[in-house]
């Protein structure tokens, strides 16, 4: 009876699911939507970086069409010959009367409506320098402009999905923190609860590190049981808000789709959970068998 086999009979009575294997799989699921969370933020402001900087629109402001249209003419020679400027593309009025239909009804086609005419420009470098440089040159060419930078005005979208990553990332280490609590609580309970099978097991000739890993293997067993199950329903859950998202088409939502190596961070996190409770588990258990007379 002495043997590692006949103690772990002794001490791994349970029979079917244990609380411990529910608690993991909730804890592990949820672990791992915040995560997802996370990459997808994460992956959204990323895009976002990547199409605002250095994304401007130059807005030609002159009631009168025709000399609208000579200035804008002017404006765009101007920022084709520029050093630094990619693409300069101007936006058709048919476009802008798109655009502004839904406020304005039909009338936004109407030619006595004063709408300025924009053009959409790209430059290699977005810093404020740079932009003033170009500003200056624009309107020396003509005074009736105004240069908006896409950055600047979706700066607040990009802090927000940034504060959200952030949030994500504490949740995560919240739920690791209450996990690594939990299985210290299970295993002191179990120390307690076999108590007296463990002072017959020292008699019989046991050492605490035999009896350590028993409890060790049994939470181990039970956090990859729920880890595994857990994981398996985030990660189901997750797939299937991407395919829906794939399905809307929108350029920011195609930003938060997860990237293969997130994929596989996320796979790898009940394998973090398990070692998380293997650690805990056996800092707990040698201190506390190490304390019993």
């Amino acid at each position: 009876m002495s043997g590692p086999l006949g103690t772990a009979r002794v001490l791994d009575e349970g029979r079917g699911p244990r609380a411990m294997t529910g608690v993991m799989a909730i804890m592990t699921f949820l672990t791992v939507l915040a995560a997802a969370l996370g990459l997808a933020t994460a992956g959204t402001a990323r895009l976002l970086d990547r199409q605002l900087a250095g994304r401007l629109t130059v807005q030609v402001i002159e009631g009168e069409p025709v000399r609208r249209d000579a200035a804008a003419a002017r404006v765009l020679t101007t920022l084709r010959a520029t050093p630094g400027v990619v693409r300069a593309t101007p936006v058709s009025q048919a476009e802008l009367a798109r655009l502004l239909q839904p406020w304005l009804g039909s009338d936004a086609g109407s030619a006595a409506l004063p709408v300025p005419a924009l053009i959409d420009v790209d430059i290699a470098d977005a810093s404020d320098a740079t932009v003033a440089k170009l500003t200056a040159r624009v309107r020396s060419t003509s005074p009736m402009t105004r240069i908006d930078r896409h950055e600047r005005w979706m700066s607040p979208v990009g802090g927000l999905m940034r504060t959200l990553t952030l949030v994500a990332l504490a949740l995560v280490a919240m739920l690791a923190t209450a996990t690594a609590a939990i299985v210290i609580l299970a295993a002191r309970g179990g120390l307690e609860t076999h108590r007296v099978t463990i002072e017959v097991m020292h008699m019989l000739g046991s050492t605490n590190r035999q009896l350590a890993w028993l409890f060790q293997r049994r939470i181990a067993l039970d956090a990859l049981l729920g880890g595994i199950v857990g994981a398996a329903l985030a990660l189901g859950i997750t797939a299937l808000v991407g395919t829906q998202m794939a399905a809307i088409g929108s350029e920011l939502a195609g930003g938060a789709m997860l990237r293969p190596v997130d994929w596989a961070m996320l796979a790898c996190l009940p394998l973090a959970f398990v070692l998380l409770a293997i650690l805990a588990a056996r800092v707990t258990i040698t201190r506390a068998l190490g304390r019993m007379p």
